[in-house]
């Protein structure tokens, strides 16, 4: 696992051991950045059930200028923080929470501009951080998915509307925005 591109491109990401982390494939992770490759310069990145970091990482590498990495794991988040470190990114840019996503989503009140959510798969935590999700992205921002093609997203939740399923595989990158008036 490394960083793809960008002020941080080729340095290795370190994951957490174990079956409880399920990192993003690099072609997986190259894609989603090819969907929102306009949408990261200055943008404000949420790196929900962020595992390893790598996908706040390459989203600062690629010119975010702020993201959030959200985990409720002690272990991820001594990773997160170690991966920051082999980046060379501030704690200013890079900002960690050791929290529940869903519940730091939803209580946060903060605006992203990208929200990132690859929650372990058919628990039924997508849908709940989706619905999350509706409130604290910000008016143009994007909500992206990450999920086995088994599990149904539905095509709007509150003014968020899926604008379009990309299928990596077994994967499937759900891109949702909120409705145009």
């Amino acid at each position: 696992m490394r960083v793809i591109t960008g002020s941080a491109r080729g340095r290795k990401l370190e994951s957490p051991t174990g079956n409880d982390v399920r990192p993003t494939t690099d072609v997986v992770k190259e894609a989603i950045f090819s969907i929102i490759q306009f949408d990261v310069e200055g943008c404000t990145f949420l790196d929900a059930f962020a595992g390893s970091g790598q996908m706040g990482l390459e989203a600062l590498s690629r010119g975010a200028s702020k993201a959030y990495f959200i985990d409720s794991s002690r272990r991820s988040m001594a990773v997160i923080k170690k991966n920051i470190g082999i980046c060379g990114f501030s704690a200013e840019k890079a900002v960690t929470v050791q929290a529940d996503s869903v519940s730091y989503i939803a209580a946060s009140g903060k605006s992203f501009d990208i929200i990132f959510l690859d929650p372990p798969y058919m628990t039924g935590l997508l849908q709940k951080a989706l619905a999350a999700a509706e409130k604290a992205v910000s008016e143009n921002g994007i909500v992206i998915c990450e999920h086995p093609k088994e599990e149904e997203l539905p095509e709007t939740v509150g003014e968020l509307t899926l604008r379009k399923n990309y299928r990596y595989g077994k994967i499937i990158i759900s891109v949702y925005k909120k409705a145009e008036e």
